[in-house]
């Protein structure tokens, strides 16, 4: 359990497309094998500690002909961002993807000093 130290609590949110491969037969859409993207997402304001990231598939667009096969996940968050990250793996063809991310923690009071 993550126990918050601060009366003050922030919640950000936001959807990211995080590639569109079909439409330039990008990777995702006509690779095989391991493929990964990240997109880094910068929060309007930082946290006072590095916050608790929450991520979901808004949408994607999967061939049919194929298994579909798919990672959502999230990394390296700071108190200013994280990323986003989509894997994908074997003969899957991923033409695109859009996540949604909900970010929540503690942030630093207007009178609260850095000393």
């Amino acid at each position: 359990m993550r126990k918050l130290r601060n009366h003050l609590i922030g919640v950000q949110q936001g959807s990211q497309i995080m590639f569109s491969d079909f439409e330039d037969g990008g990777e995702m859409w006509t690779g095989r094998g391991p493929r990964e993207a990240r997109v880094r997402i910068t929060f309007e304001e930082p946290y006072k500690t590095p916050p608790a990231i929450m991520t979901s598939l808004a949408m994607f667009d999967i061939d049919e002909s194929t298994n579909q096969r798919a990672d959502l996940s999230h990394g390296k968050v700071t108190l200013d961002g994280f990323d986003l990250v989509f894997r994908t793996w074997g003969d899957t063809r991923v033409a695109r993807v859009r996540a949604d991310w909900t970010a929540i923690g503690e942030i630093k009071a207007e009178d609260e000093w850095d000393l």
